[in-house]
């Protein structure tokens, strides 16, 4: 298989032409293909001073694949656990947060469609929403049946 032979340069740049990752992805992808004599660090410094390796990129790409699903909270999550600095998903998430009501209103509306009609069904959309990363404000919003324009205003 030709995926065998490969170098960790060309692991490393296959795995980026399939999406964007960030430099401790691609170190716990490669740790395992390093042979004798290779040096993990010093391919991934090559291929970040190449900007192969983009952390602001990283975080916009999940901002972008993940943000129409989930709460600003959860891709926070998925933003540190891919090791993105604290000033990286912040900046990234401006955008989630300032769309997070209508996102969690259009995730709502697609699963739901219709406001609750007994408490026990209200926790259950709430607890949909929260475990999905939505603030508790926005939740008791988008489940109380406020409108996009009272939520803005």
């Amino acid at each position: 298989m030709v995926f065998s032979t490969l170098s960790l340069k060309g692991r490393a740049l296959r795995l980026l032409a399939q999406r964007e990752h960030s430099r401790l992805e691609l170190e716990r992808k490669l740790a395992s293909h390093v042979a004798e004599g290779e040096d993990l660090a010093a391919v991934l410094d090559e291929l970040e001073s190449k900007d192969f390796i983009n952390p602001e990129r990283v975080a916009q790409s999940v901002a972008y694949r993940r943000g129409s699903r989930l709460g600003t909270a959860r891709v926070v999550q998925e933003m540190r656990s891919k090791g993105l600095d604290d000033d990286t998903v912040r900046a990234a998430t401006l955008e989630l947060r300032a769309t997070e009501w209508q996102r969690a209103h259009a995730i709502w509306r697609q699963r739901f469609g219709a406001p609750a009609e007994t408490p026990q069904e209200k926790l259950k959309q709430m607890r949909f929403l929260a475990s999905r990363g939505f603030s508790g404000e926005v939740v008791r919003k988008v489940v109380g049946g406020q409108a996009p324009e009272e939520a803005s205003g």
